[in-house]
């Protein structure tokens, strides 16, 4: 058995208890012994280095050491890149604050600020930088990687709280008077085939659902627009899902359905029907559709429509947002809309503990895109706006039949 082989199985036998020093100390003493060629038989036994071998000789040797207690001596071992680098740090916090103090102009003001970018960046500015060494500086500046959050609800119109007490008044007045109160919008359009959804299901480990790769609509299903009617009395949801356009005619279409399968059994021979909607969309404030749809509504079923829209962004406000479609959206998520039959078995599915119910049609009809109400039309239309933003608050009641007299 050779030295080295020696050295290598005396070291191994000691080397898990001892610290940086003394392993030093301990190659140094097993070099000493060999003599003539020593520090390289040791290194090769050992793994350290020559320099730290002769090291450890010229402690040894009496060579000025570290003080009992300590590894190193004062001030010894390689110095961190921040202690000689003192404008790492500010230059780095440059590239990466969020109002950008730097020069708006630069390479990293348009781009990802990846670690490999900005250590990148900072070493043709001069500094010796690894990306492992910026994110552990950015961490411990307190920086981290964050998605956006969505918070800001645009424009804040100065009537806004105004508004938004005057449909909370509307619909207690509704409510407490036993007059149905819905708030409608139309969710998102979903395609439907095997396609990806958000969000994340259980399985098996390592067996995902496969879907497709590319988001390109198939031909013959394309996509679906869920439009939903929140019943605020009784917690309960109706989806109808359309295949054709998002139109006013959809949207009204969609109401007047729940009205005549579920509200009306609901709520019996009541005269009148408060509509809580966005100010935008199919159901939008100025949509000229919208209202001649909800005049042709009124006249069938003999309702006073009271709409009441919320002001521009603030959709998030409206009940059926948070009441209804997000629930709809974790039922269903990770799961592919595969189907109609999917869609609606996903929507009827949902239900919270607070007694949510769901019920989901298929409205196969068309809705073609670009009708035009004249003003003719809108003159025959029975609307009484409100005093207060009549453009946002308004009440369709039902015309007289060709059939009664009109006492003038």
């Amino acid at each position: 058995m050779d030295e080295t082989t020696i050295i290598r199985e005396r070291f191994a036998r000691v080397a898990g208890s001892l610290d940086e020093r003394t392993r030093r100390l301990v190659a140094a003493s097993e070099a000493l012994s060999i003599g003539w060629g020593g520090i390289s038989a040791t290194s090769r036994a050992t793994g350290l280095s020559r320099a730290a071998i002769r090291a450890g000789i010229a402690e040894l040797q009496g060579a000025p050491s570290a003080p009992p207690g300590r590894i190193r001596r004062a001030g010894g071992g390689r110095k961190k890149t921040i202690d000689i680098d003192p404008t790492l740090r500010q230059e780095l916090e440059t590239l990466v604050d969020p109002t950008t103090r730097g020069d708006p102009e630069g390479p990293l003001r348009w781009t990802c600020k990846s670690v490999r970018k900005l250590a990148a960046e900072l070493r043709e500015r001069g500094h010796r930088v690894s990306h492992q060494l910026v994110a552990e500086l950015l961490q411990a500046a307190g920086y981290s990687l964050q998605a956006n959050r969505k918070t800001r609800e645009g424009g804040d119109h100065p009537e806004r709280d105004a508004q938004f007490a005057h449909i909370a008044a509307t619909s207690a007045d509704y409510l407490t008077s036993g007059d149905p109160v819905i708030s409608v919008d139309a969710k998102k359009k979903e395609l439907v085939g095997d396609f990806k959804n958000g969000g994340r299901e259980w399985r098996p480990k390592g067996e995902p659902e496969e879907v497709r790769v590319y988001d390109f609509p198939l031909p013959e299903v394309g996509r679906v627009t869920p439009y939903g009617v929140y019943d605020l009395a009784a917690n309960a949801g109706w989806v109808s899902v359309g295949i054709d356009h998002d139109t006013a005619a959809f949207a009204v279409a969609s109401i007047r359905r729940w009205w005549d399968e579920v509200g009306q059994a609901r709520y019996g021979q009541v005269g009148r029907l408060l509509i809580t909607a966005d100010g935008g969309g199919s159901n939008g404030s100025r949509v000229r559709l919208w209202k001649w749809e909800l005049q042709t509504l009124a006249d069938a079923t003999g309702l006073t429509i009271t709409v009441c829209h919320f002001p521009p962004g603030t959709s998030k406000w409206n009940k059926i947002e948070h009441r209804l479609f997000s629930f709809i959206t974790q039922n269903w998520r990770g799961k592919p809309l595969l189907s109609y039959a999917v869609i609606l078995s996903l929507i009827a599915a949902t239900a919270t503990s607070t007694g949510l119910t769901v019920e989901s049609v298929l409205d196969t009809s068309p809705y073609p895109a670009g009708r035009k109400i004249s003003d003719d039309e809108m003159a025959t239309l029975k609307i009484q706006r409100d005093g207060f933003h009549g453009e946002w608050n308004y009440i369709i009641s039902p015309r007289p039949s060709s059939s009664e007299t009109i006492i003038v």
